[in-house]
C-alpha cells in the first residue's frame, strides 16, 4: 500500500470565534498540501474542531444553548472562514463525531488493559480556562503559569495515564530524530524541559459531577475523558473513517501547530503513541505567534485581527501572501496594517502586477514571434528554484520560497529596463524583441505556477490573461511548445485601494 502525504492542523477550540492565529496555521497547511498535490502526490489534509471540555460547556451555557447546538454553530463558522480563505482541506473532523468517540474509547481500553491508566486520589490546583491541573510549585504568584488567571484547589479521584514511564524513551527518540520537532528552537525547548524536569503522570479524566460534556471513559461511566486526550487522538481516528481508503496515511507527515500547544503534542501525544505501540508522526512543526506592537493578540487586550476584514479590503491572496512572506515561519511576527499595505502595493501591485501588465501590453502592441532561442539565464534561475522546492517545503521555509520567486519577479522587471523592448521594436530588431518578450512570458508563466500554492486565485488569473494551460509544478519546463496567440488584454491583478 502506497504511503500518502498526511498534513494536519490542530483542532480549533470552539469556545470563541476564529481569528488570525487560526488562519495562519490553516493557510500554511494549505500551502503545503497544495504544493504536494502539484507534484502529483496523494495528499490528505485534515482540519477540524475540538468540541468537548469545560470551556465549551461554559460558553454554551452563557448563550443558553446546549453544548451540541453551540458546537454545531461554531464548527460552521470555522468551515465558512476556511472557504473564504480558499483552504483546500480534504477532511473536517469534529470530536463530537460518533466514529471519533468510538476510536477514543477503544484506545483508552487498550491503555487501561496494559496497565498504563490507573485511578488514584489527587490534590492539585486547577485552571478552568486552560482545563489543566498544576502543582503548587508551578504556580506563579498563586496563579496559572500559562494564562495568569486564578486557580482553584481540587481534591478528587481521577484516572491517570502513566506518562512518566516514557520520559527516557521520548528523550532518546527526539535526540535520534532531529527533524521530529521543528524548528530547532522548539526542539531545544522540549529537550530542555524533559532533561531538567521529572515528567508527571497525566490526569486524563474529569468526574461527571464537575463536567458532563465529554466522552465517557469506557471503563468507568462516572468520568469523561480529558479534552486533550480526546482531541489528540483525532489525528489517528480520522485515518479510520475520513481519509480515502487504499492508501497508508499513518504516521502523519506533518502536525502543524502553534507554539502554545507544543507540550501537548511533543510530550502528551508522543508518549500516548509510544504506550499504544504506534508509530510517531514524522514531524511536529510549531510556528510562532502574531503580535500587535509586541503583545500577543488576545480578546482581553482588544488587539485581535479579524481575517475577514482584511480579505474584504485587500483580497484573500494578498492576505495569504503577507502571512507567509513577512516572517520566517516558526518565529513570532508583528502585524501592522501599514506593513500589510506596503507589501500589497510594493510586492504585489508594483512588482508582480505591473510586470504582467507591461509584458502582455508589449506583446499585444508589438505582435512578436514566439522565440525559444536565448533564455538569458532565466531558465537556470527557474530550474534551480524548482530543484530546491522539495527541500524548502520539507523544512516549511515558506518565506524562502517566496523570496526566491520574487528574485525572478525582480529580475524580470530589471530585464525590461535593460533590454528596452520599445527600442528594439523601434529599431526593427525583431528577432531580439521576440527573444526578450518570450523570456519574459516564460518567466511569468513559471512564476504563476510556483505561486499557485500560496496564491491560487492569482495564479489562475495570470495564466488566464496569458492564455496558457493550468500547469502543475511537476510539469514545469523552460520554453515548452507555446505561443502568444491566446493572450488577453491585461487586467490589474492588485488594484490600488
Amino acid at each position: 500500500m502506497s504511503k500518502g502525504i498526511y498534513i494536519t492542523t490542530p483542532l480549533y477550540y470552539v469556545n470563541a470565534d476564529p481569528h488570525i492565529g487560526h488562519a495562519y496555521t490553516q493557510i500554511a497547511a494549505d500551502v503545503l498540501a497544495r504544493y504536494h498535490r502539484s507534484r502529483g502526490r496523494k495528499v490528505f489534509f485534515l482540519t477540524g474542531t475540538d468540541e468537548h471540555g469545560q470551556k465549551v460547556q461554559k460558553a454554551a451555557a452563557e448563550k443558553n444553548l446546549s453544548p451540541k447546538r453551540h458546537t454545531d454553530g461554531m464548527a460552521e463558522k470555522f468551515k465558512d472562514l476556511w472557504t473564504k480563505l480558499n483552504i483546500s482541506n480534504d477532511g473536517f473532523i469534529r470530536t463530537t463525531d460518533e466514529k471519533h468517540k468510538k476510536t477514543v474509547k477503544r484506545l483508552l481500553k487498550e491503555l487501561y488493559k496494559k496497565g498504563d491508566i490507573q485511578k488514584r486520589s489527587y490534590t492539585g490546583w486547577y485552571c478552568v480556562p486552560d482545563e489543566r491541573f498544576w502543582k503548587e510549585k508551578d504556580l506563579e504568584d498563586g496563579k496559572c503559569p500559562d494564562c495568569g488567571r486564578e486557580v482553584e484547589k481540587i481534591e478528587e479521584e481521577n484516572y491517570f495515564f502513566l506518562m512518566s514511564g516514557y520520559q527516557s524513551k521520548l528523550i532518546k527518540y527526539i535526540e535520534e530524530n532531529p527533524d521530529y520537532i521543528m524548528p530547532g528552537i522548539r526542539r531545544n525547548e522540549v529537550l530542555g524541559f524533559l532533561n531538567n524536569n521529572e515528567l508527571d503522570d497525566l490526569c486524563i479524566s474529569r468526574p461527571k459531577s464537575r463536567l458532563s460534556w465529554g466522552i465517557s471513559l469506557p471503563f468507568d461511566n462516572n468520568y469523561v475523558t480529558y479534552v486533550w486526550f480526546d482531541a489528540l487522538i483525532n489525528y489517528y481516528s480520522a485515518t479510520e473513517y475520513i481519509a480515502p481508503e487504499g492508501i497508508s496515511w499513518w504516521p502523519a507527515t506533518c502536525h502543524l501547530i502553534g507554539k502554545d500547544i507544543l507540550t501537548t503534542h511533543s510530550v502528551y501525544w508522543s508518549t500516548m503513541l509510544m504506550a499504544l505501540d504506534m508509530p510517531l508522526p514524522e514531524k511536529i512543526f510549531a510556528h510562532g505567534w502574531w503580535t500587535m506592537t509586541g503583545e500577543k493578540m488576545s480578546k482581553s487586550l482588544g488587539n485581535v485581527i479579524n481575517p475577514l476584514e482584511l480579505i474584504k479590503k485587500w483580497s484573500v491572496d494578498s492576505f495569504r501572501y503577507f502571512l507567509l512572506r513577512q516572517v520566517t515561519f516558526g518565529m513570532d511576527g508583528n502585524f501592522s496594517k501599514e506593513q500589510f499595505k506596503s507589501r500589497y502595493e510594493t510586492d504585489l501591485a508594483n512588482e508582480l502586477g505591473n510586470l504582467l501588465n507591461r509584458v502582455l501590453s508589449m506583446i499585444n502592441k508589438y505582435n512578436p514571434l514566439y522565440s525559444v532561442g536565448n533564455p538569458d539565464g532565466f531558465d537556470k534561475q527557474v530550474d534551480e528554484l524548482y530543484s530546491d522546492l522539495d527541500e524548502l517545503y520539507g523544512d516549511l521555509k515558506f518565506n524562502k520560497v517566496l523570496d526566491r520567486i520574487w528574485e525572478i519577479v525582480k529580475a524580470a522587471n530589471i530585464y525590461i529596463e535593460e533590454q528596452k523592448p520599445w527600442e528594439l521594436n523601434k529599431n526593427g530588431e525583431k528577432n531580439r524583441l521576440a527573444e526578450v518578450l518570450t523570456n519574459l512570458f516564460e518567466a511569468l508563466k513559471n512564476i504563476a505556477v510556483m505561486l499557485s500554492p500560496f496564491m491560487p486565485e492569482t495564479s489562475v488569473k495570470i495564466k488566464k490573461q496569458m492564455g496558457v494551460s493550468d500547469q502543475k509544478s511537476s510539469d514545469i519546463k523552460w520554453c515548452p511548445e507555446d505561443s502568444f496567440k491566446n493572450i488577453r488584454e491585461p487586467v490589474p491583478l492588485f488594484p490600488k485601494n
